[in-house]
Protein backbone atom coordinates (compact mmCIF):
# COMPACT_ATOMS: atom_id res chain seq x y z
CA UNK A 1 0.00 0.00 0.00
CA UNK A 2 1.06 3.66 -0.73
CA UNK A 3 0.11 5.81 1.74
CA UNK A 4 0.35 9.79 0.56
CA UNK A 5 -0.32 12.85 2.50
CA UNK A 6 -0.70 11.28 5.66
CA UNK A 7 -1.70 14.06 8.69
CA UNK A 8 -1.81 12.68 11.88
CA UNK A 9 -1.76 14.10 15.64
CA UNK A 10 -0.49 12.38 18.33
CA UNK A 11 -1.63 12.36 22.15
CA UNK A 12 1.25 10.22 23.28
CA UNK A 13 -0.39 7.57 25.86
CA UNK A 14 0.08 8.61 29.79
CA UNK A 15 -0.74 7.04 32.54
CA UNK A 16 -0.68 8.45 36.63
CA UNK A 17 0.46 7.02 39.20
CA UNK A 18 -1.54 3.46 40.68
CA UNK A 19 -2.27 5.78 43.88
CA UNK A 20 -3.79 8.72 41.36
CA UNK A 21 -6.41 9.13 38.62
CA UNK A 22 -4.85 7.50 35.30
CA UNK A 23 -5.84 9.08 31.86
CA UNK A 24 -5.01 7.57 28.38
CA UNK A 25 -4.53 9.85 25.37
CA UNK A 26 -5.11 8.55 22.20
CA UNK A 27 -3.37 8.46 19.25
CA UNK A 28 -5.28 9.59 16.14
CA UNK A 29 -4.42 9.40 12.29
CA UNK A 30 -6.14 10.73 9.75
CA UNK A 31 -5.47 9.44 6.33
CA UNK A 32 -6.78 12.10 3.55
CA UNK A 33 -5.57 10.56 0.45
CA UNK A 34 -3.94 7.13 -0.52
CA UNK A 35 -3.92 4.43 -3.34
CA UNK A 36 -3.72 0.66 -2.74
CA UNK A 37 -1.72 -2.17 -4.92
CA UNK A 38 -2.50 -5.43 -4.83
CA UNK A 39 -0.26 -8.18 -6.34
CA UNK A 40 -0.66 -11.57 -7.21
CA UNK A 41 1.91 -13.82 -7.55
CA UNK A 42 3.01 -16.55 -10.40
CA UNK A 43 5.52 -19.10 -10.71
CA UNK A 44 6.60 -20.64 -13.44
CA UNK A 45 9.35 -22.96 -14.71
CA UNK A 46 10.58 -23.41 -18.36
CA UNK A 47 14.62 -24.25 -18.57
CA UNK A 48 17.13 -22.16 -16.87
CA UNK A 49 15.71 -19.21 -14.98
CA UNK A 50 18.38 -16.97 -16.31
CA UNK A 51 15.99 -17.07 -19.39
CA UNK A 52 12.70 -16.41 -17.97
CA UNK A 53 13.82 -14.21 -15.26
CA UNK A 54 14.95 -11.82 -17.92
CA UNK A 55 11.92 -12.44 -20.09
CA UNK A 56 9.30 -11.56 -17.71
CA UNK A 57 11.05 -8.43 -16.15
CA UNK A 58 10.57 -6.43 -19.14
CA UNK A 59 6.74 -7.22 -19.22
CA UNK A 60 4.35 -3.99 -17.90
CA UNK A 61 2.02 -4.75 -14.33
CA UNK A 62 5.50 -7.45 -13.67
CA UNK A 63 6.83 -5.67 -10.63
CA UNK A 64 9.30 -8.07 -8.97
CA UNK A 65 10.75 -11.27 -10.40
CA UNK A 66 13.23 -13.66 -8.51
CA UNK A 67 14.65 -17.04 -9.65
CA UNK A 68 14.51 -19.78 -7.32
CA UNK A 69 13.50 -23.58 -6.64
CA UNK A 70 10.40 -25.35 -6.05
CA UNK A 71 8.30 -28.16 -6.81
CA UNK A 72 10.58 -30.53 -4.71
CA UNK A 73 11.52 -31.97 -1.68
CA UNK A 74 14.44 -30.90 -0.46
CA UNK A 75 14.79 -27.97 1.93
CA UNK A 76 16.75 -24.73 1.74
CA UNK A 77 18.63 -26.43 -1.44
CA UNK A 78 21.41 -25.19 -3.63
CA UNK A 79 22.25 -24.61 -6.97
CA UNK A 80 24.50 -27.12 -7.06
CA UNK A 81 21.97 -29.65 -5.68
CA UNK A 82 19.21 -29.01 -7.76
CA UNK A 83 21.97 -29.53 -10.63
CA UNK A 84 22.05 -33.22 -9.47
CA UNK A 85 18.33 -33.71 -10.74
CA UNK A 86 17.70 -35.34 -7.41
CA UNK A 87 16.07 -33.02 -4.78
CA UNK A 88 13.05 -32.78 -7.48
CA UNK A 89 13.30 -29.05 -7.67
CA UNK A 90 12.72 -27.13 -10.88
CA UNK A 91 14.61 -24.00 -11.35
CA UNK A 92 11.63 -21.36 -11.70
CA UNK A 93 10.94 -17.86 -11.59
CA UNK A 94 8.78 -16.67 -8.93
CA UNK A 95 6.82 -13.24 -10.74
CA UNK A 96 4.77 -10.57 -8.59
CA UNK A 97 2.28 -9.08 -10.96
CA UNK A 98 -0.60 -5.88 -10.54
CA UNK A 99 -3.45 -7.86 -12.54
CA UNK A 100 -5.04 -4.47 -13.04
CA UNK A 101 -2.33 -4.16 -15.62
CA UNK A 102 -1.40 -7.80 -16.66
CA UNK A 103 -3.67 -10.72 -16.33
CA UNK A 104 -2.26 -14.51 -15.43
CA UNK A 105 -3.72 -15.43 -19.43
CA UNK A 106 -1.10 -12.58 -20.84
CA UNK A 107 1.81 -13.91 -18.71
CA UNK A 108 1.10 -17.32 -19.61
CA UNK A 109 0.76 -17.01 -23.29
CA UNK A 110 4.51 -15.33 -22.77
CA UNK A 111 5.87 -17.99 -20.46
CA UNK A 112 4.54 -20.68 -23.19
CA UNK A 113 5.92 -18.62 -26.23
CA UNK A 114 9.76 -18.36 -25.11
CA UNK A 115 9.99 -21.98 -24.39
CA UNK A 116 8.96 -25.21 -25.67
CA UNK A 117 6.73 -27.17 -23.57
CA UNK A 118 6.79 -30.29 -25.48
CA UNK A 119 10.18 -31.99 -24.42
CA UNK A 120 10.01 -33.11 -21.41
CA UNK A 121 12.84 -32.43 -19.05
CA UNK A 122 14.58 -30.46 -21.61
CA UNK A 123 14.96 -27.29 -23.42
CA UNK A 124 17.23 -26.94 -25.58
CA UNK A 125 20.59 -28.41 -24.63
CA UNK A 126 19.77 -27.80 -20.65
CA UNK A 127 18.59 -30.83 -19.93
CA UNK A 128 17.32 -32.74 -16.51
CA UNK A 129 14.33 -32.78 -14.21
CA UNK A 130 15.31 -29.38 -13.30
CA UNK A 131 14.55 -27.80 -16.41
CA UNK A 132 11.26 -29.13 -16.48
CA UNK A 133 8.06 -27.09 -17.65
CA UNK A 134 6.10 -26.10 -14.86
CA UNK A 135 3.24 -24.03 -13.27
CA UNK A 136 3.19 -24.14 -9.97
CA UNK A 137 -0.24 -21.94 -9.47
CA UNK A 138 -0.64 -20.01 -5.91
CA UNK A 139 -4.31 -19.86 -6.53
CA UNK A 140 -7.46 -22.32 -7.15
CA UNK A 141 -7.82 -19.80 -10.06
CA UNK A 142 -4.73 -20.05 -10.99
CA UNK A 143 -4.99 -23.87 -11.56
CA UNK A 144 -8.14 -23.72 -13.79
CA UNK A 145 -7.03 -20.89 -15.84
CA UNK A 146 -3.29 -23.25 -16.47
CA UNK A 147 -5.33 -26.41 -17.32
CA UNK A 148 -7.77 -24.36 -19.72
CA UNK A 149 -4.84 -22.80 -21.54
CA UNK A 150 -3.35 -26.25 -21.76
CA UNK A 151 -6.37 -27.56 -23.42
CA UNK A 152 -7.10 -24.94 -25.76
CA UNK A 153 -2.79 -25.51 -26.98
CA UNK A 154 -3.64 -28.80 -27.44
CA UNK A 155 -6.79 -28.53 -29.41
CA UNK A 156 -5.27 -26.26 -31.86
CA UNK A 157 -2.31 -28.33 -32.71
CA UNK A 158 -3.14 -31.86 -32.59
CA UNK A 159 -0.75 -32.95 -34.61
CA UNK A 160 2.10 -31.26 -33.50
CA UNK A 161 3.64 -32.86 -29.98
CA UNK A 162 1.82 -33.24 -26.58
CA UNK A 163 2.13 -30.22 -23.57
CA UNK A 164 4.30 -31.54 -20.87
CA UNK A 165 3.70 -28.65 -18.93
CA UNK A 166 3.14 -30.00 -15.20
CA UNK A 167 0.39 -27.84 -13.53
CA UNK A 168 0.70 -28.75 -9.48
CA UNK A 169 0.20 -26.07 -6.58
CA UNK A 170 3.23 -24.46 -4.82
CA UNK A 171 5.20 -26.04 -1.89
CA UNK A 172 7.83 -23.99 -0.93
CA UNK A 173 9.62 -21.44 -3.30
CA UNK A 174 13.02 -21.06 -2.50
CA UNK A 175 15.30 -18.11 -3.78
CA UNK A 176 18.27 -18.82 -5.60
CA UNK A 177 21.78 -17.23 -4.49
CA UNK A 178 22.54 -13.79 -5.01
CA UNK A 179 24.64 -14.24 -8.39
CA UNK A 180 21.98 -15.48 -10.31
CA UNK A 181 19.91 -12.42 -10.04
CA UNK A 182 19.69 -10.42 -12.79
CA UNK A 183 22.53 -12.76 -14.38
CA UNK A 184 21.39 -11.77 -18.16
CA UNK A 185 21.75 -7.65 -17.35
CA UNK A 186 25.12 -8.69 -15.63
CA UNK A 187 26.89 -10.77 -18.01
CA UNK A 188 25.33 -9.68 -21.43
CA UNK A 189 28.81 -11.00 -22.90
CA UNK A 190 28.35 -14.52 -22.07
CA UNK A 191 28.56 -17.38 -24.57
CA UNK A 192 25.06 -18.44 -22.73
CA UNK A 193 23.29 -15.00 -22.65
CA UNK A 194 24.21 -14.75 -26.43
CA UNK A 195 22.93 -17.84 -27.54
CA UNK A 196 20.68 -18.99 -25.76
CA UNK A 197 18.91 -16.13 -24.20
CA UNK A 198 19.42 -13.32 -25.90
CA UNK A 199 17.26 -14.95 -28.84
CA UNK A 200 14.21 -15.70 -26.70
CA UNK A 201 14.34 -12.19 -25.05
CA UNK A 202 14.35 -10.56 -28.69
CA UNK A 203 11.70 -12.87 -30.01
CA UNK A 204 9.44 -11.59 -27.02
CA UNK A 205 10.20 -8.15 -27.81
CA UNK A 206 9.09 -9.10 -31.50
CA UNK A 207 5.89 -10.51 -30.59
CA UNK A 208 4.88 -8.59 -27.99
CA UNK A 209 6.21 -5.27 -28.02
CA UNK A 210 2.80 -3.90 -26.25
CA UNK A 211 3.26 -5.09 -22.69
CA UNK A 212 6.77 -4.22 -22.62
CA UNK A 213 7.67 -1.35 -19.66
CA UNK A 214 9.51 0.55 -22.65
CA UNK A 215 6.47 0.98 -24.63
CA UNK A 216 4.24 2.60 -21.66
Amino acid sequence: MAIEDIHHEIFGPFMGPATRDSSLHCRVFVLTRYTWNMTEVAIFGGGCFWCTEAVFKMLKGVTYVMPGYAGGNKPNPTYDEVSTGLTGHAEVTRIEYDPAQVSFRTLMTVFFASHDPTTPNRQGNDIGTQYRSTILYTTPKQKEEAEAFIREIEESTKEGSPVVTEVKPLGTFYKAENYHRDYFAHHPEAAYCQLVISPKVEKVQKEFAELLKNNQ
